[in-house]
């Protein structure tokens, strides 16, 4: 922890009880300055994300370490193990990053760490450990919602999207259509009424007999899958609206591996139809529910984000369709599409600029609403 800290380091506080004048170090607004470079904390669940993001040259190097090869074993997160695979590889990340970008802890001007939603003993751990950085740094940090550090990935590329747009959040948790006029300016207008995407792919996977996680092994295998054979449910696609429902889904995978396994056996080229019919599903009631979202809203430009936002398929059947109808979409690169430090850094770059920073206070939220954000504009404490 030394090497981080460096030398203009001061022991300010732990775990929320503060040495005399601490709290003043977080109180104070910074002086706005167009140039910043920040450090983003990713710990919500079981990947640990690092980046440096700075806001004239953006993004500087990132790290990321997946805790999939500790998690497989029990087909889901471990919460518990999770927090402490945090706490061993988040400080030796950040080295590798300062490293990388030739950079001092002294560059740093800021510090993003992702407050919620998400597993609370993964969130406090990167909490904790960025508020202890820039306490004895004296710089500014931010919490940062995980869900609009995805959203706001696709700006980190070269070619991004201007506001407005709508935007399809699916991942592991979260499967939402979200009208969005600028940062922290957000419109729910559908969500999942039971799983998200991402869980219902490592559903599927399990009762085909596949690893967790389960959406790259179900893509693989849907890749030799016959189109033709099975026909699942598109759910709740003939509805009026822009909610989502994937718990009728999985029933019908799970009845579907069962007449298989009552016919004989679930062979190799069963499991490969089911996945190609699964996936078929999940993305046609995507690609639609997308579609209805822009065209009730007048717009043009989606983004899409998250885990499954990686789905070839998914982002090929989006192109197709929507080309057809004059509108674009745009993504993350690949390697940010699931969680990871640089969209944190992102995030948490404008807000700082804005003059956004966290009170002295350390609090985390596991379910926590997008709609509740400031607008980029407002500058808020806490």
């Amino acid at each position: 922890a030394k090497g981080v800290l460096g030398a203009k380091s001061v022991i300010c506080g732990h775990y929320g009880w503060f040495a005399p004048g601490a709290a003043s170090i977080m109180r104070r607004r910074p002086k706005w300055n167009p140039k910043m470079l920040i450090l983003g904390l990713e710990t919500s669940c079981d990947e640990t994300g690092v980046a440096l993001y700075d806001t004239e040259r953006g993004l500087l190097a990132h790290a990321l370490f997946s805790q999939v090869d500790i998690h497989v074993e029990y087909g889901g997160v471990v919460p518990e193990l999770a927090s402490r695979d945090h706490v061993r590889k988040t400080l030796p990340l950040i080295e590798e990053v300062l490293a990388e970008a030739g950079c001092l802890a002294a560059d740093i001007d800021g510090v993003a760490y992702t407050a919620g939603p998400g597993l609370v003993g993964a969130l406090m751990v990167g909490t904790t450990l960025a508020r202890a950085l820039a306490w004895g740094w004296g710089v500014p940090v931010l919490g940062v919602h995980h869900m609009e550090g995805h959203l706001l990935a696709p700006m980190l590329e070269d070619e991004h999207p201007e506001f407005p747009f709508v935007a399809l959040l699916v991942s592991g948790g979260h499967t939402q259509l979200v009208r969005v006029d600028g940062i922290g300016e957000y419109r729910l207008l559908g969500e999942s009424l039971d799983d998200a995407a991402g869980e219902a792919f490592d559903k599927a996977a399990k009762m085909l007999g596949l690893p967790y996680p389960g959406g790259p092994h179900i893509a693989r295998l849907a890749q030799q899958g016959d189109s033709t054979r099975f026909d699942f449910p598109r759910p709740m696609v003939n509805r009026p609206g822009l909610d989502f429902s994937f718990s009728g889904l999985k029933t019908f995978t799970l009845n579907t591996v069962q007449a298989c396994r009552d016919a004989g056996e679930l062979t190799e080229q069963d499991k490969c139809d089911i996945a190609r019919a699964f996936e078929d599903a999940v993305v046609a009631t995507l690609v639609i529910k997308c579609r209805r979202a822009l065209q009730q809203q007048g717009l043009k430009t989606l983004v899409i984000a998250g885990g499954v936002s990686a789905n070839v398929n998914l982002r090929s059947a989006l192109d197709k369709a929507l080309a057809k109808e004059g509108a674009k979409v745009f993504y993350p690169a690949p390697l940010f599409c699931t969680d990871n430090g640089a969209m944190i850094a992102y995030a948490g770059a404008q807000r700082l600029l804005a003059g956004q920073v966290d009170d002295a206070g350390t609090r985390v939220r596991p379910r926590w609403p997008m709609e509740e954000l400031p607008p980029l504009h407002k500058a808020v404490h806490g």
